[in-house]
């Protein structure tokens, strides 16, 4: 079309906008999280280390956002949505929309909360914060976009910044460890493992002008974690359980089969029944005859 046709190239870049969204509407199914590749492994490995990572508190990231002011934090809530919202896009192009929109709405909390423009060091913590509260499907819709997005949107525009900014908040939670945040390795194991928490924001000490949706969502969240902490230890017994109760039947059964080996039964042939005294056997020939009556004279 631009050698031939000589088409503007901004009439080309819309061109195959819409040339993508019509294959990869078709061809969704087919191509998104193939059993080809171990995408599917990789969105579980990463959430279930986002699960693990739920503890961490804005101050560990240094995010410069105050989810008091009620603004910030429908800003907040509205970057969660966007980013878990991107699965559900089709087309690469949508699905880095959404990216935009997330970012889009967190440089915004960051300057109401500054009220300065926000930087790029402010922006990645913040990013790696609402993934962390958000657990969106990540790896799946990353390769999604790197293997179908037009190039030219990935290497140039804030779509192509936003996009990598992403896939360096994922790499960090990849690789977060007990520096990263400031802590003791004691104190990361610890919070890692379950047992312990940091010190959760009281209802009491929030500010008077908080949003009480927010102050509900942090409790619904302190629940949910609560409850997905019960779980974990319930399925990890029941696991438990269920591998006793196999060793212990596997035990049960190779121990008779030693007690059978060492000793077999043998089984003896019935030995053959008396025959009856007065009976017409020719066998009891051989049996004295019987006694006769004798009268004595008296």
């Amino acid at each position: 079309m631009q050698t031939r046709g000589k088409v503007p190239p901004e009439r080309v870049e819309k061109i195959m906008d819409q040339i993508e969204k019509y294959i990869m509407t078709r061809l969704y199914k087919y191509v998104f999280c193939p059993e080809t590749t171990d995408d599917e492994k990789k969105d579980l490995a990463i959430q279930k280390r986002i699960r693990a990572l739920r503890w961490v508190t804005p101050q560990m990231l240094c995010v410069p956002v105050n989810e008091d002011i009620p603004e910030v934090s429908d800003m907040v809530v509205k970057a969660i949505t966007d980013i878990i919202e991107m699965d559900s896009k089709r087309v690469p192009r949508d699905k880095l929309a959404c990216i935009t929109k997330c970012s889009k709405h967190i440089f915004n909390a960051i300057k109401i909360t500054k009220n300065e423009p926000a930087s790029a060091d402010d922006f990645l913590p913040t990013l790696i914060y609402i993934v962390l509260k958000g657990n969106p499907r990540l790896q799946s819709n990353i390769q999604y976009i790197t293997r179908f997005c037009n190039p030219s949107r990935l290497m140039t525009g804030e779509d192509g910044y936003y996009f990598t900014n992403l896939c360096c908040a994922v790499a960090f939670i990849e690789k977060l460890d007990a520096q990263s945040l400031n802590l003791s390795q004691e104190d990361f194991d610890r919070y890692m493992s379950g047992q312990t928490s940091p010190r959760k924001q009281e209802a009491e000490s929030w500010s008077p002008d908080a949003c009480l949706g927010v102050k509900q969502m942090y409790k619904n969240l302190d629940l949910l974690s609560q409850l997905n902490e019960r779980q974990e230890r319930i399925m990890n017994e029941a696991k438990k359980l269920e591998k006793d109760l196999i060793d212990w039947t596997d035990g049960i059964a190779r121990e008779v089969q030693d007690i059978v080996e060492k000793y077999p039964l043998e089984i003896k042939p019935p030995n053959q029944p008396l025959a009856a005294i007065d009976s017409e056997n020719v066998e009891n020939d051989k049996l004295p005859p019987p006694l006769q009556p004798q009268v004595y004279a008296g």
